[in-house]
């Protein structure tokens, strides 16, 4: 195998307006790791602090989704293994992460992220708020106040892809534009 041509990799991610862009197993110290580094970024730029705090929430909530559903998932080969970009797009951030995931729980979280694209910002709102009232169990500690989260402080809905990759796995990509 051949290694990538480095200029030509890191034209792309200028003409693509990537800052940050990982692909591998994640853990929790490369989430933090990544993490810092991001926010060093951000700051660097000297992006407004609700900004960056939005930016860095939405980041460390889809990471820490991953993380935890490898761990429920240890015999999903691959469940670990993320696919993380953080770039601009008409003047708004973009961060979007992948993930390894069973394909029926692809389809449950691709039909609630359409159901979240679907509300405005005051049923997203109500929304929340009527989550936060609901038991734990009923939230089944998957994406539940964690992605209502994301879908109120993103400027434009939620969007979710699932792309099987075989009978047993599915990909799963989701994109929250800030």
């Amino acid at each position: 195998m051949t290694t990538p041509d480095l200029f030509d990799l890191r034209e792309i991610f200028d003409q693509q307006q990537i800052m940050v862009c990982f692909n591998g197993p994640i853990n929790a110290a490369l989430i933090e790791e990544i993490g810092r580094a991001l926010r060093d970024y951000l700051n660097h730029q000297q992006e407004q602090p609700s900004a960056v705090a939005d930016i860095f929430a939405v980041y460390i909530e889809m990471t820490q989704n991953i993380r935890r559903y490898a761990d429920q998932h240890p015999e999903l080969a691959g469940a670990a293994n993320a696919a993380i970009v953080v770039s601009r797009e008409d003047g708004h951030y973009v961060v979007s992460a992948g993930n390894v995931v069973t394909p029926d729980d692809g389809r449950e979280l691709l039909k609630r992220v359409d159901e979240l694209a679907a509300m405005d910002r005051n049923e997203l709102k109500a929304f929340f708020k009527a989550q936060l009232r609901q038991p734990r169990e009923i939230l089944n500690g998957s994406a539940g106040l964690g992605l209502i989260d994301m879908a109120r402080k993103a400027s434009r809905p939620l969007v979710a892809t699932v792309r099987e990759m075989d009978g047993q796995r599915s990909f799963l990509s989701l994109r929250v534009v800030l």
